[in-house]
């Protein structure tokens, strides 16, 4: 008898066996065709929900500012890709992805260049590279070269180069220009020994889809209509009085001046700076020298004369404070912000250190030290000016900030505030600041404190917490088993 219910508690133990095996076995399968579900549904997801970015210099992310231009298609625009296949650049293929997930306006079309030799002679006579790009809506296109997404600059400290991804600002420009028909008109004035806008600020005037043309105001009485903006770009001599007239009107009317005038090797631009004069906005003689360290750059052959002034937030310089970018005015007067007449707001961009002064001598100077005649600063190096009648006039001090040289020695923030200037001149403050992104390394620098809090708890509190769960779970499950059924 005893024997015969022995039996019947092995079979019952085999049977409640089976029957776990089989549940358990039923809930995995269970679990893995839902896992196979959610994996089918998450790969359908556009990389923008799916995709996250943690990189430094948000390289797999878009700005505000695309979003923006993108958001207000009503055209179809259609992004060609031209790449022979197993070539593609991971990094344009995953913000591609992330404009066509934008918008339904936007169509990305990849093109193999063995399978389509001449698909690219329609819209360019440059070499085609792998993974160029081709913009195009209508009958309008622009072709975005490898070497326009991939930009290498060089670094005058270390003599190698610098690349950067300039994505996102290619492909949005290219967007905004094959689906617009008008474009800021950019009158640079012309007649007072000015010089030629530097080739990289060009070619970013060109990027943001702004046109350019030349104004004489000795041939015309009056600035043209279309002008969305008057440049003033580094004069070696003064305007006339009727020139100075016209200028003013037209800035107290409604319109837009963007000046780049520093000091000059003979005397004065006066009738030029008493444009500012009617603002309360004061020119002081001389070329500006910093006295404080922290605020010019010591490796320049200007060295106390390469000022590295502060930056006064502004929607000018917002974008370069938030990115610890700092522009530089070589050769430089000083403004003095005198008081407010009430013919308009100035606002000061850039100011020196209360160490500065100016050297009367200007380019006469033989050396950096300060003189009786001097001028005490501080001095604004660069002002914004909002018109009563609603214009607006932004003003550097230095004629040589956006030169190429001076451009790179900066990191390319001379050339990005110049562009948030005129981008907030025209009106355009989607064109502000998308800056090319750093492919440079960076490394985590931390405190020695810092340090050892993270090996005490690496080394002994996660392990010594890990170890405590174990001793718990098992010693609850030894309980459960000792517990009688």
């Amino acid at each position: 008898m005893k024997k015969r219910n022995f039996l019947k508690s092995g079979e019952t133990s085999n049977r409640n066996a089976l029957r776990g095996g089989s549940y358990s076995l039923a809930v995995s399968v269970v679990v893995l065709a839902i896992l196979i579900v959610v994996n089918i549904f998450a790969s359908a997801l556009p990389a923008s929900v799916t995709k996250y970015d943690i990189s430094a210099a948000r390289l797999y992310s878009i700005t505000s500012n695309t979003k923006v231009v993108v958001n207000t298609l009503e055209q179809d625009v259609t992004i060609y890709w031209v790449v022979q296949s197993g070539q593609e650049d991971a990094v344009i293929e995953n913000l591609l992805g992330k404009y066509d997930s934008l918008s339904d306006h936007i169509q990305v079309v990849k093109k193999n260049p063995d399978v389509y030799p001449t698909f690219a002679e329609q819209y360019t006579d440059e070499m085609v590279q792998n993974n160029s790009l081709i913009v195009e809506c209508g009958n309008r296109s622009r072709f975005i070269g490898y070497d326009d997404i991939y930009i290498q600059e060089a670094d005058i400290y270390s003599y190698s180069y610098n690349t950067s991804f300039d994505g996102e600002g290619a492909i949005t420009s290219a967007i905004d220009y094959v689906v617009s028909e008008e474009f800021p008109q950019l009158y640079i004035l012309e007649g007072h020994g000015e010089a030629d806008l530097p080739a990289s600020f060009q070619e970013q005037i060109q990027k943001e889809n702004m046109e350019t043309q030349l104004l004489s105001l000795l041939t015309v009485d009056t600035i043209p209509e279309d002008a969305d903006c008057v440049v003033i770009y580094a004069p070696k001599s003064d305007i006339s009085e009727e020139e100075k007239k016209i200028l003013a009107d037209y800035a107290a009317e409604g319109g837009k001046l963007f000046v780049v005038a520093g000091p000059v090797q003979d005397g004065m631009l006066k009738n030029l700076y008493d444009l500012l004069a009617d603002y309360g906005v004061e020119a002081n003689e001389g070329i500006v020298v910093e006295g404080d360290r922290d605020h010019y750059n010591g490796f320049l052959r200007q060295g106390p004369m390469a000022l590295l002034p502060d930056m006064n937030s502004n929607t000018i310089t917002d974008s370069l404070i938030e990115e610890n970018y700092y522009p530089m005015m070589p050769i430089s007067l000083g403004l003095t912000v005198t008081e407010d007449f009430g013919s308009g707001t100035v606002t000061e961009l850039l100011t020196t250190s209360n160490a500065a002064y100016s050297k009367r001598a200007g380019y006469g100077m033989t050396d950096y030290k300060k003189e009786a005649d001097d001028i005490d600063g501080p001095f604004t190096l660069a002002v914004s000016i909002e018109t009563i009648g609603e214009g607006q006039i932004v003003w550097f001090t230095s004629s040589y900030f956006l030169e190429n040289a001076y451009n790179a020695a900066s990191s390319g923030a001379n050339s990005n505030l110049g562009m948030n200037a005129l981008s907030s001149l025209i009106g355009e403050t989607e064109a502000m600041a998308i800056r090319s992104k750093s492919l440079n390394y960076n490394y985590l620098t931390i405190n020695s404190s810092t340090a050892s809090l993270l090996k005490v708890m690496m080394i002994g509190a996660f392990p010594l917490l890990y170890l405590g769960i174990g001793i718990c779970v098992a010693l609850k499950r030894r309980r459960l088993q000792n517990e009688p059924v």
